[in-house]
């Protein structure tokens, strides 16, 4: 029997703003004698003095030649330029940073990653506050742009629309392959297969296993990345992107577009336009970003498939848009959503397979007839999510990406919340149903990611172990950074069903087997992980949505009474700021919370 659709907490905001909130933020900055000079320095950056009475729309590209996910997002920011400019407003392009987790994973570098998306939304929030933007245009390509930008849109709750950048296309092998020499059947294999990011990732632990050699591991490094876009399955960036859409803050299909198609150029120049209209209707992002926007969000993160971090960030958007969202809401949403769609990294298709049958629109539309999604919702549009779907049509017969409704991949979330004695306040476990539900074994224990690395394209990692990496917590890494390469390298040595890993950090998108992260209370902070030894039983147990160190409490509380907190390892800088005020990864590891 069908489940009739939710109704929502709240109706659709009535609009019609006084006059004065069409310029609100802008007219205090430039009107009157008294601004001749902020006038002044904006007739060099492209003003006339007809553009003093257009609103202003700030522009906040994420543009940079750090990675692939964001090289191209320059053109992207002119084109929503020009939509809002012909739309009767005044843009002005800024810029804020970008930190590539594809490149600084497993290094030093990665503890940057999580903290740039406190950074970002820092940076949006200052320049368009401090220069008085009316409404803002937001585009991001790699992961911790798209929270970031949400974030920022939130605190400062302007007209406002975000814009993903777009996946990437798969890397394949064209041509001949210079300067390697492989076997026929090799080549013959590589030719066949569509590669990513995760494509390299495993291939270390494969060639460490001995599987492939020098050559073939150079072949895979050098054709995987064909080009812009963000990395191609559903991984943390298109994950993100489409929660956002369900959410309601950026246009349809805005999701599943490729980063370097005619399609995101136009989605670009109409958030420019949108951004008008939501002006003169008086639309704000907290009229959008209610708890029912949230919870489709988490609604389609499930049914995609999507990433562990999906939790992370969406509590920390909904602080920032001071709705109340728990941990506990995956839990009660998980157990009636199905997984639907075969998508990597667990599944077999690419991000731009899916953009080729329709997006994630249809998949929207079959949520809401089942009444899974409140269809009543507002969104950028000036529209409801259930008229945005209104002309929407399903996917073309024969599609083998997102499976009927009455046969899921898994019928409920895959994204499992677990407690237990290790994990008292949660931990957030990726459980697609192919590594089975439970898994008991000996802690092999770690104090850091790249100790865990060594150990296991060693060797020493063997079948039936827990890896236990700890103090990569958000404060005790500080920074939280994701365990990409270790997961990785654990299926390259074919390991993915025969151990478990466990953590404190988080894991990428990217990231599959039996992996569970955001342990917390984190070790840093005298959380249980911070005691296991090597042999110690843990048993992780997704049915029962328990992980636990099967110790006597005797033994426990004895530790416990020898446990010293480490000294931080940061004490200048932004790492050590971030430290100093992170909260838990249970909240979302905001570091506002409290202020």
């Amino acid at each position: 029997m069908k489940k009739k659709p939710a109704a929502p907490k709240q109706s659709p905001k009535k609009i019609n703003p006084a006059p004065a909130a069409w310029r609100e933020f802008s007219s205090p900055i430039v009107d009157g004698p008294d601004r001749a000079p902020s006038r002044a320095m904006l007739y060099p950056v492209g003003f006339n003095r007809a553009d003093f009475k257009k609103p202003q729309v700030g522009i906040a590209s994420t543009w940079s030649m750090v990675t692939p996910c964001n090289m191209h997002i320059d053109k992207l920011a002119l084109e929503s330029a020009a939509g809002a400019d012909g739309a009767g407003g005044k843009a002005v392009i800024f810029n804020t940073i970008t930190v590539s987790d594809g490149i600084s994973m497993g290094t030093e570098g990665m503890k940057y990653s999580l903290v740039s998306r406190e950074v970002i939304a820092d940076s949006i929030e200052t320049v368009a506050g401090g220069e008085g933007f009316d409404g803002l245009v937001a585009i991001g390509g790699c992961d911790k742009n798209m929270p970031g930008s949400l974030m920022a849109i939130a605190r400062l709750n302007r007209p406002a629309v975000f814009v993903y950048g777009g996946t990437i296309l798969p890397g394949c092998l064209t041509g001949v392959i210079a300067g390697q020499k492989l076997a026929k059947e090799k080549e013959d294999a590589l030719r066949k297969r569509k590669l990513d990011i995760v494509s390299v990732f495993e291939a270390v632990g494969a060639h460490a296993a001995g599987k492939i050699g020098d050559a073939e591991l150079a072949v895979i490094e050098e054709n995987s990345i064909p080009g812009a876009g963000s990395c191609g399955g559903m991984y943390t960036a298109n994950t993100m992107a489409s929660a956002i859409e369900a959410m309601g803050m950026s246009l349809p299909g805005s999701s599943a577009q490729n980063a370097i198609s005619p399609e995101k150029h136009e989605d670009a120049r109409r958030a420019g336009r949108a951004v008008l209209a939501l002006l003169k209707k008086g639309i704000h992002p907290r009229d959008i970003m209610t708890r029912e926007a949230f919870e489709n969000a988490i609604t389609v993160v499930i049914a995609l498939g999507g990433s562990t971090n999906a939790v992370l960030h969406l509590l920390a958007i909904a602080h920032a848009a001071e709705v109340r969202l728990s941990i506990d809401d995956f839990t009660r949403i998980g157990r009636r959503v199905p997984v639907l769609c075969d998508l990597k990294p667990s599944g077999r298709f690419f991000m731009s397979e899916m953009v080729s049958i329709g997006g994630i629109q249809p998949l929207m539309k079959t949520l809401l007839a089942e009444g899974l999604l409140h269809g009543d919702c507002l969104t950028v549009t000036g529209r409801t999510l259930r008229q945005n779907l209104v002309r929407v049509k399903p996917y073309p017969a024969g599609q083998e990406i997102v499976r009927p409704f009455r046969d899921p991949i898994k019928a409920d979330s895959h994204l499992v919340i677990l407690k237990g004695n290790l994990a008292p306040e949660g931990a957030v476990a990726k459980i697609s149903g192919k590594e089975g539900l439970r898994f008991r074994g000996k802690a092999r224990v770690f104090n850091s990611e790249e100790l865990a690395m060594k150990a296991i394209l060693d060797g020493i990692v063997v079948k039936g172990d827990v890896i236990v990496i700890r103090y990569e917590g958000p404060e005790g890494g500080p920074g939280m950074r994701e365990m990409l390469g270790p997961t990785s390298a654990v299926m390259g040595k074919g390991l993915g069903k025969d151990v478990a890993l466990i953590t404190d950090g988080r894991f990428s998108g990217g990231s599959h087997g039996f992996v569970v992260g955001h342990i917390t209370p984190e070790a840093f902070c005298g959380g249980l992980l911070a005691l296991v030894k090597n042999g110690d039983p843990i048993t992780i147990d997704a049915s029962r949505r328990r992980i636990d160190l099967d110790l006597p409490a005797t033994e426990i509380k004895k530790r416990a009474a020898a446990w010293k907190r480490p000294a931080p390892r940061y004490r200048r800088g932004v790492l050590a700021k971030f430290a100093k005020l992170t909260r838990s990864a249970s909240e979302g590891a905001v570091t506002d919370a409290g202020l």
